[in-house]
């Protein structure tokens, strides 16, 4: 099973293997180049465990969607609530999805990449999922907390975190060399000043500085 921050037990359950082998192969091929034949061999397991455990394909697709959206809500839950203010719970977010991005790259890929509409057209839109709400969330309490100004939720939600999301997909696709955590205390900067924070946030070569 794959999982963000933590390793699958061993030995991996039957359903397990198949979404591990699944995510490997819809990452790499594409959801529509991928039969369940293809998912089998991956997993080592029998066309009949396939069916048993999820129906087909497209069975498969819906459950590790389900389960990954479910890691991520996990992780934005797990920031929350340890950090209080808006800006450390977004800059550790960041942080977090930009080293995902490269020790976990198949699972952000399919969370961040994947085109889930063009196979999964009776779930509902990915930004409406339960971890973009609790992004939403963060920003909302933030504001009530006046470290940002009064405004549209999910227009200070976007500008939060729709640059982190867009460079994810940008290093995804070869675009950029530089490993992504290099990257997070400037791009979170970036958008943090940009929303004209009204909490000023040690930036992490300062506290640096103050610790030595």
């Amino acid at each position: 099973m794959p999982y963000l921050r933590r390793n699958a037990p061993r030995p991996e359950p039957i359903d397990c293997r198949i979404l591990t082998a699944a995510l490997e192969l819809f990452v790499s091929r594409g959801y529509h180049n991928v039969s369940v034949h293809d998912v089998q061999r991956r997993a080592g397991v029998s066309i009949g465990s396939i069916y048993n455990h999820f129906g087909g394909k497209e069975g498969i697709a819906k459950a590790l969607y389900g389960h990954l959206l479910n890691e991520l809500s996990e992780l934005v839950k797990e920031v929350m609530e340890s950090h209080k203010s808006l800006g450390e719970r977004s800059r550790t977010l960041i942080r977090l999805l930009f080293e995902f991005t490269e020790t976990r790259r198949d699972i952000i890929a399919f969370v961040f990449h994947a085109k889930h509409r063009e196979f999964l057209p009776d779930e509902p839109p990915i930004c409406s999922a339960e971890p973009f709400r609790r992004m939403r969330d963060m920003v909302e309490e933030g504001m009530a907390r006046g470290e940002i100004g009064q405004g549209n939720a999910w227009v200070a939600t976007a500008t939060l975190f729709g640059g982190a999301i867009r460079l994810i997909q940008l290093r995804l696709d070869g675009v950029l060399e530089e490993p992504l955590p290099e990257l997070a205390e400037e791009a979170w900067e970036s958008v943090w000043n940009g929303l004209g924070a009204g909490e000023e946030v040690v930036p992490l070569a300062g506290r640096s500085a103050a610790r030595g």
